[in-house]
């Protein structure tokens, strides 16, 4: 251990100081470049920035539906006016903080700037009245001070009536997964640790009470006033201790170094965890491995660690002054694999590595599943070459890129201190020729509901091999193509700016639209529960457009179409809604539900008394279109993780001018998608046309029937060995075809069955093909991930045949069952379950039960 003065001090510890004034700015118009930004940036026109030399930070003002983001905190409850929504470093631009609100949040009188009398400070004010609180005034300043990297929260309660009032003193702080406390300071992680930045929270004073209990009861006339320091740093432990320096603890400045013993260069990826009473705290060392600290003195031992190294202990011994260099911390050589994978061409790609231990090794766990550079066990990245960093131990690597490519499946065996390549070629084995994937719905943080880094969601989608992603974040306009472009995955992946509105009913995807992100919710419109005015709200908004496109998300069928007030009484539903729409999402869960047999299902959970329903939405659907409502169906992701929930088991296709991602149109697109020309699909390419070249979506005039000539082809980790035509929504037993029953119609190659099937027809029907896998699952492409319970499965939308010549009539057949109402009970799906032969009738209890004396045992 040294003692210096070494510049590494002045530039770590005093980086901006002295240069910038503390001061506020309100972002008006021509100021909105003044926001910081970050993942969980959240500031818009008419916010206040506070900021000093070290710190700046958004205080959001007072406006009707004034929110961080949709679901911040979930519907009508969720405006926050007056709260801190950005805290970052100074010029960081990597705020990840989506709120804090001191005691709560809710309607607010005014929010203000305030002058002060102190030296080298700024504040901003939030208050709400006495006459709007139910007699307790209540007051929250923001106030920063130069030198200090955080904000103190002073919060005034005092009860103006003349009754007992109770406040909450429970603050709003979210949203974090990695969070804990030592020495009374609360402190939060990043999601992705990456990110380099930390949050921790303490009390500096209290007045009127000794302590802050989470539910205030105040007398009449009492005043009680509570100051926080809300501190921002580089790791949890550096926002610690800019806590501990505000509250005027004796601290000294350590700065020490992690790095690689064979190369002498700095380690980024480690964490080095800072004691502070018995807890421990971690801190990030910066991208040359470098940290500083501000630590009480005395006896110093700390742990680092990294990923695939040995731990190395840190030890040092502080005194009452001066500043601490530590020497240089050297680790061992990481364990590690590096992936070269490119596609057939040589051209390094996008793609997703499983790491599965094997021979006793366990799987590793690379990090949180909302990231794409290490969640879970999968690492996903944006080209072919990248290194992951593993524990000593044997591994099956898997690297795919979707299901047009095939993999590459190696076992490694991973030795302390060394690397071991895996390479190969990710050659595409289906022919796509003249039709994109895509998924139409899908999340990252800006939604608000999850916490994806948006550049971990677009790795995802380009991994998975998705060629188009509409930009669906909720209830925000919003464009995923700057970090398209900055990813350097232009080539790959095309979006379009669009939005998902989002509320307690129906949810609706739709596109394009223009955000702007200085406007509340980039300038989207608001969610109404009537479905009909938020579809004619949004195909008007910033004037119609023939391309936009207005889809259901997960839809609720019964209520659209069947039961509008869920009372539990078939009214014919949200009249009119099926011609408001493009269309809807069919499929985003089992595979097996094309194929139902009834439009439920009752089961009853283990310990439950009461059984439940659950309503099948794909044969609702199929319900609905025999009774006429051209429903085009969508299979999506709505991923809002990287690993588990992410992107990549369904998806649809649909047709394009171009091949080539980079030069997708959606007004190229949006005609095939809006004609229904699109076929669902977790992997198998599935082409259906008629002799005269019509395909899903279609109308065909055909006297006496048609042809369908399918065509199917899988990559080499998937399969099918059934095709069956449902005629009318119904599997027909005479087109049901399986590699048992017929196997001259299966191949094994590629091209798994290719046939033309005759479907006589003596009236209009509407032909849905389904290709699938009745004991595959997707395992291999996804691992551990939930997807890999899917099995290979296809299906297009209707080919409708008119056999009378008289336009298309559909049959108002509802396949054995009515139309599920909004409160079906268990008895009931029961009873129309009995009905069509798919449950047995319980034998009835006897009428009286006989009760006969126990024989009598005899005794030895």
């Amino acid at each position: 251990m040294y003692r210096s003065t070494a510049a590494l001090f002045i530039s770590l510890l005093l980086a901006g100081h002295l240069t910038q004034a503390a001061e506020v700015v309100e972002a008006g118009p021509g100021l909105e470049d003044q926001l910081p930004g970050g993942k969980e940036a959240d500031g818009i026109r008419g916010d206040f920035v506070l900021r000093n030399n070290l710190v700046e930070a958004v205080i959001s003002h007072n406006a009707p539906l004034r929110r961080a983001n949709m679901s911040t905190f979930y519907g009508d409850d969720g405006i926050s006016p007056g709260c801190l929504y950005d805290l970052t470093l100074r010029g960081a631009n990597n705020d990840q903080l989506v709120i804090y609100a001191p005691c709560g949040h809710g309607p607010v009188s005014y929010v203000r700037e305030v002058a002060t009398k102190e030296p080298d400070t700024a504040a901003i004010e939030t208050v709400i009245t006495a006459a709007s609180n139910g007699g307790v005034f209540e007051r929250h300043e923001y106030r920063v001070r130069e030198g200090h990297r955080g904000i103190f929260i002073t919060t005034i309660f005092r009860n103006e009536s003349d009754q007992p009032a109770k406040v909450s003193t429970r603050d709003d702080w979210n949203r974090f997964n990695v969070k804990g406390s030592a020495a009374g300071i609360d402190w939060v992680d990043s999601i992705n640790p990456a990110h380099k930045c930390g949050y921790a929270l303490g009390i500096l004073k209290l007045e009127g009470v000794e302590k802050l209990p989470s539910e205030l009861e105040l007398a009449p006339g009492q005043e009680v006033v509570v100051q926080r320091f809300f501190a921002v740093g580089t790791s949890p432990a550096d926002a610690v201790c800019a806590v501990l320096t505000a509250q005027g603890k004796k601290l000294v400045p350590v700065a020490g170094r992690l790095i690689d013993q064979p190369t002498g260069k700095g380690i980024s990826t480690g964490v080095v965890q800072v004691p502070f009473g018995k807890s421990t705290v971690p801190c990030h060392p910066d991208a040359e491995g470098r940290f500083v600290l501000m630590l009480p003195p005395g006896p110093l031992k700390m742990t680092a660690s990294d990923l695939g190294r040995d731990d190395a202990i840190i030890e040092a011994e502080l005194g009452e002054s001066g500043q601490y260099t530590l020497p240089d911390t050297a680790m061992s050589a990481a364990a590690r694999i590096r992936i070269a994978v490119t596609d057939e061409a040589g051209v390094s790609t996008p793609c997703k590595a499983q790491f599965h231990g094997v021979d006793g090794t366990p799987n590793p766990n690379l990090g949180a599943i909302e990231r794409a550079h290490g969640c879970k066990d999968q690492y996903h990245s944006e080209d072919g070459a990248f290194t992951v960093q593993l524990p000593p131990g044997k591994y099956k690597v898997i690297v795919t890129h979707g299901p047009e490519y095939s993999h590459i499946d190696q076992d490694v065996t991973v030795d302390p201190d060394k690397e071991v390549v895996v390479s190969g070629k990710l050659q595409r084995l289906v022919d796509t020729t003249g039709w994109i994937s895509s998924d139409f719905h899908n999340h990252s943080s800006p939604s608000g509901d999850n916490v994806c880094d948006t550049d971990g969601r677009v790795i995802n989608l380009a991994a998975e091999h998705i060629e188009f992603a509409p930009t669906t974040e909720h209830n925000r306009f919003y464009d995923w193509e700057p970090t398209i472009n900055a990813l350097g995955l232009t080539p790959f992946i095309k979006t379009v700016k669009g939005v998902e509105s989002t509320g307690r009913g129906q949810h609706f995807n739709a596109f394009p639209f223009e955000p702007d992100p200085a406007l509340q919710d980039g300038g989207a419109p608001v969610w109404n529960d009537d479905p009909r005015i938020t579809a004619l709200t949004l195909r008007r908004w910033q004037g119609e457009r023939p391309e936009r496109w207005i889809q259901f998300n997960h839809p609720t069928l019964s209520q659209m179409f069947a039961d509008r007030n869920a009372d539990g009484i078939v009214d014919g539903g949200f009249v009119g809604v099926g011609d408001m729409i493009d269309g809807m999402e069919s499929q985003n869960g089992n595979t097996t539900n094309i194929l139902a047999d009834a439009p439920f299902s009752v089961s009853r959970t283990s310990g439950s008394l009461a059984a439940k329903v659950g309503v099948i939405r794909e044969f609702v659907w199929r319900q609905l279109l025999n009774q006429g409502h051209r429903l085009t169906a969508v299979a999506v992701a709505d991923a809002h993780t990287v690993y588990g929930n992410g992107v990549g088991g369904w998806r649809i296709y649909l047709p394009s001018s171009t091949d080539d991602p980079a030069k997708i149109n959606w007004a190229d697109l949006s005609p095939h998608a809006k004609s229904g020309h699109i076929f669902l699909t977790t992997g198998p390419f599935l082409e259906v046309t008629t002799p005269d070249g019509k395909i899903a979506g279609d109308d065909v005039r055909s006297g006496g029937g048609t042809t369908l000539h399918v065509r199917v082809q899988c990559t080499d980790w998937q399969d099918i060995d059934r095709v069956q035509v449902l005629v009318n929504s119904r599997p027909d037993p005479r087109y049901n075809f399986t590699r048992t029953s017929h196997p001259d119609m299966f191949q094994d190659g590629v091209v798994k069955f290719d046939q033309k099937i005759k479907i006589p027809l003596q009236s209009d029907a509407h032909l849905i093909v389904v290709a699938m896998h009745e004991t595959m699952t997707l395992k291999t492409g996804f691992g551990t991930s939930p997807q890999s319970n899917l099995r290979p499965c296809a299906y297009n939308n209707p080919i409708y045949v008119d056999v009378n010549g008289n336009g298309f009539q559909p049959n108002h057949n509802t396949l054995g069952f009515d139309l599920p109402s909004m409160k079906l009970t268990a008895d009931e799906a029961k009873a129309q379950l009995i009905r069509a032969g798919l449950m047995e009738q319980p034998a009835p209890a006897p009428d009286k039960v006989e009760i006969k004396p126990a024989e009598a045992v005899p005794t030895k």
